[in-house]
């Protein structure tokens, strides 16, 4: 007879993982776990598992596996959302301002509650980081912009962000604003592990393939670490909008808009921090044996 874990399937902004509770049960070899549940074909499917557990320091905390190689990330916007709503939905914290920590650090956040439910979050994602070794990225100077480099055989260039783990942000290929058509377009099976393992990344690397809307409005790809394409990733969002700035496609304490294929994150980038709001969706609950 296996262990029997009651879990939350959610999502934010399409970007689904597995949500365990861990106030009342335990996860044992939780990497592993996230692989085997993940599949999607196989298992309940996810972009991983997020364990959410008590804190001395916080209100609660938020632990988070990948789905393809079980490895533990320090930060994701969409996740972190969704763990404030299990928190207030079910009464754990029954707070419209809370703080989650995080590997990352201590994460602030804003609830928009409507009938004793939790519809969508506002999250401090904290400073965005520039400096390359704050990335990390193996290349000199004071920050990364359009920065022309090799990955693989092509040339790109790139902006390098951390939001709590490290991105790089592609605008060009080389030949101007990528096209709507060449954004859809982009091999990210291929292209997505290539940057991930490139030898500048000494910790891997998220990468966004942007699309430039308008001023404030970009269309976005991404390519997560450990986890491969996903329909959203929150600190993704956060990075393309700092990138969009540096870039001049887009202004500082100003909504910016982030569409990736799971829906849209609203961005505020700030000298203080990094403002993102979006949504958080139960999809079901149920029991799992393993």
């Amino acid at each position: 007879m296996g262990k029997k874990l009651h879990f939350a399937k959610m999502h934010g902004c399409g970007n689904d993982y597995i949500y365990f509770n861990c106030f009342n049960q335990v996860i044992d070899s939780p990497g592993p776990l996230s692989m085997q549940l993940s599949n999607r074909y196989t298992g309940i499917g996810g972009d991983g598992i997020v364990m959410i557990l008590p804190s001395s320091i916080a209100d609660g905390r938020m632990r988070m596996f990948n789905s393809l190689d079980g490895s533990e990330s320090g930060m994701c916007g969409n996740a972190i959302r969704c763990v404030a709503k299990y928190l207030y939905d079910n009464g754990i914290v029954p707070k419209q301002h809370m703080r989650i920590e995080t590997e990352s650090g201590i994460k602030e956040l804003f609830l928009t509650v409507n009938e004793g439910k939790t519809t969508a979050v506002r999250v401090n994602m904290g400073p965005a980081k520039l400096q390359p070794g704050d990335v990390p990225v193996d290349l000199t100077g004071d920050a990364i912009i359009a920065r022309p480099v090799t990955i693989g055989s092509a040339k790109y260039k790139i902006t390098c962000v951390s939001m709590g783990n490290p991105h790089a942000v592609v605008f060009t290929s080389g030949m101007g604003v990528l096209g709507s058509d060449e954004l859809t377009a982009v091999d990210l099976e291929t292209v997505g592990p290539l940057f991930e393992h490139s030898p500048l990344f000494p910790s891997r690397v998220n990468v966004e393939f942007a699309h430039v809307i308008g001023r404030n409005h970009i269309r976005a790809r991404v390519w997560e670490r450990g986890s491969g394409e996903t329909w959203g990733c929150g600190t993704g969002a956060c990075a393309t909008a700092v990138a969009a700035v540096l870039n001049g496609y887009g202004d500082k304490d100003t909504d910016i808009i982030i569409e990736m294929p799971g829906g849209q994150l609203i961005i505020e980038y700030t000298d203080q921090a990094v403002y993102m709001t979006g949504d958080c969706v139960e999809v079901f609950q149920g029991i799992v044996e393993v």
